[in-house]
This record gives C-alpha cells, structure tokens and sequence, in this order.
C-alpha cells in the first residue's frame, strides 16, 4: 500500500473532529469575548488532523459542549450597563462579578464531494445549536453622569433554554503524502435567540464572516499527527445595540499518537486575540481587545458501526488562563460522529 493510500485511510475515519460543525459559536454568549465578553469565533472548534482528507458522501456530528466560566471588572460592567440600557458616556466604579455555565449540543449535518475541486476536496454543512445557559451578575456598580450619581448593589439571574444561530461553513482540502492543507470560511446567520436587554442569549445578534488556513502532518507509520487552523474573524455592526466587534485572530492546535490503528491520546490548546478596536463601546472599556489561551488533553477511538458506516468519540478538555477583557475557565467537549468508512486499501497481490 502506498504512503498516500496509508495516509487517508485512519485520518478519514475522523470525519467529525476535521469538519464538524466548520464553525460553531460558543452559544454561553455572557462568556467570551468583544460586546460585553460575546465573540463569534468558539476556541477549540478545531484540533487534531483539521487538514486531513475525508470520506465522500454524508455525515453527521453532535456535540456536547459544557463551559464554565467568570470575569470581574469592565467585562462585567459591560454586561450591566447594556442590560439596562445605560449611557455610554457614564463614568463608572466597578465591583461587579460576571458567572456563566452552559450546555449545549451541537449538530452538524455535512457533504463531502467525490469530485476534485480545484485539485482539492470539497466539504460544506452547517450548524444549529441548542441548550441551557445559566448566568449571573452580582456586586456594586457606580455609575455617574455630571453631578447626579446612582449606585446599584445586588444579583442579576438569568437563564434561558433554547436556540442559538446558524453557522455555514465550506472548506477544500488538499492531500499529499504526510502533508495535509485545507482552506475554509464559515459564518453567523443571526437567527437565534438574542435580546439585548437579557443578560444570557443564544446567539450574538450580529453577522460575521470567518475564514482561515489550517495544516496536518500526519505520519501513518509512526502514529503520530500534528495540527495547526488559523484565521480571522470579521464583525457586523449589532444593529439592537450599533456596536460592531473589533477583528479577532485565532489559531487552534492539536498533537495526537495513535496507540492502535483505533484508539489515540494527545494534547490540544488555542490562542484567541482581538487586533483591532471595537466601536460603539463604553468609554470606559477604551479599544477592548480581547484575548485568552487555553491548553488541555484529548483522547479518541474509532469503531465500525457496519461495512459502510463507522463511528467516532472524542473527549477533549481545555483549562483557560491568560485572559484580558475576556471570561476565562474551562469548557468541556463531548464528540460522536457517523460518517461513511474509510474504504479498505487496494490489494498488493
């Protein structure tokens, strides 16, 4: 067999790790980045072999997604001020605390063309998410316009139960030997449940268009694959709110070892930075560029569901640190996907 035919063979039983979702929002939205700590872009969406070839036809994936996180300070007050409709002009003294827990589950149904394009394989899908986010607010905000002053000590609790936005996403992907590349964009149709007065939402109210570069070395005869997905993220204006995100950069990685042609182990991480301003903001919260970093294990296994299907399992965790205007914790992600097997290599006879 071939070091090319080697190649495709185990990495494109994981359909669902290199294409799920293209792109998912992290639907907690009071816990990540830009307006009042909300980005589009979800670290860890990508890890290991994201570059790698898939097998045509259909597949689907869910996802479950629990993340945990909190902030102090201006992210915080953001969230307050906003709620409530305040003046962005306030001069404000902060002692507030922002809590958030979510879970959600993603699906994304997606296709993979057998026709080359462009010399390369075509992918495309899209994603829905839905679930439960669970935030809270709690400590004293001071806000003062002039003369007149208002201060404002308590909890805010919020819940909500249902459905985020839609995320499309098409991707090309280009195979030679142990060296894999794809290019991929991806965006937020604003169509989930959002109220800029509540302070836990499922979607982002805002438009924005994603797209990145992303590499595979894997080396079948020795097990082992490393992965590297950059891109950026371009903002629309959120017109509840006429606040518009900065540009964010983002770069996810993941290393793995296949212990069997079945089962691997591994590590994952991402950076996450905005680089340029936002506009609309609190004054107070000045060009509000966002980052965190995140890093944990991973673990996966590979298992025929009949001749012409298989499925795939993937647990992978991050703990996060490192944030500036931007929740940290950590966030958990519970991976199963069906997709069609990988054929078997051709004889050598």
């Amino acid at each position: 067999m071939s070091q090319r035919a080697a190649s495709k063979s185990p990495v494109r039983a994981l359909i669902a790790l290199t294409f799920f979702v293209g792109i998912a929002v992290d639907a907690s939205h009071s816990a990540k980045a830009d307006e009042g700590g909300v980005s589009f872009w979800l670290p860890g969406l990508y890890g290991s072999l994201a570059a790698a070839p898939l097998v045509p036809g259909w597949s689907f994936a869910t996802v479950y997604y629990h993340t945990s996180v909190s902030q102090s300070g201006s992210i915080a007050a953001a969230r307050e001020i906003r709620i409530n409709n305040l003046s962005a002009t306030l001069k404000v003294n902060l002692d507030l605390n922002l809590k958030s827990n979510a879970d959600l589950v993603f699906l994304n149904p997606s296709y993979v063309f057998a026709t080359p394009v462009f010399g390369g394989q075509l992918a495309i899908g899209v994603a829905a998410v839905t679930g439960r986010v669970d935030t809270s607010l709690d400590g004293t905000l001071t806000a003062m316009l002039g003369p007149l002053a208002a201060t404002r000590t308590g909890r805010i609790d919020s819940s909500l139960t249902g459905f985020g936005d839609l995320y499309p996403t098409v991707s090309l992907r280009w195979n030679n030997g142990v060296h894999n590349f794809m290019v991929y964009g991806t965006g937020d149709i604003p169509v989930g449940a959002y109220d800029p007065t509540r302070l836990a939402n499922l979607g982002i109210g805002h438009g924005a268009i994603d797209g990145g570069f992303a590499y595979t070395y894997f080396n079948p005869q020795s097990g082992f694959e490393a992965s590297a997905t950059t891109g950026f993220t371009f903002n629309f204006e959120n017109p509840d709110t006429n606040y518009t995100n900065g540009v964010d950069w983002h770069l996810d990685w993941g290393m793995s070892q296949f212990l069997s042609k079945q089962f691997f182990i591994g590590a994952v991480g991402y950076f996450y930075q905005q680089i340029t301003a936002d506009s609309g903001q609190a004054a107070f919260l000045g060009s509000n560029e966002s980052r965190v970093i995140g890093v944990g294990p991973q673990v996966g296994y590979i298992f025929p569901i009949n001749e012409q299907t298989q499925g795939y399992l993937n647990l992978k965790g991050y703990y996060e640190f490192d944030s500036y205007r931007r929740p940290e914790g950590w966030n958990l992600w519970l991976t199963f996907s069906i997709s069609p097997a990988a054929p078997p290599p051709p004889s050598t006879r």
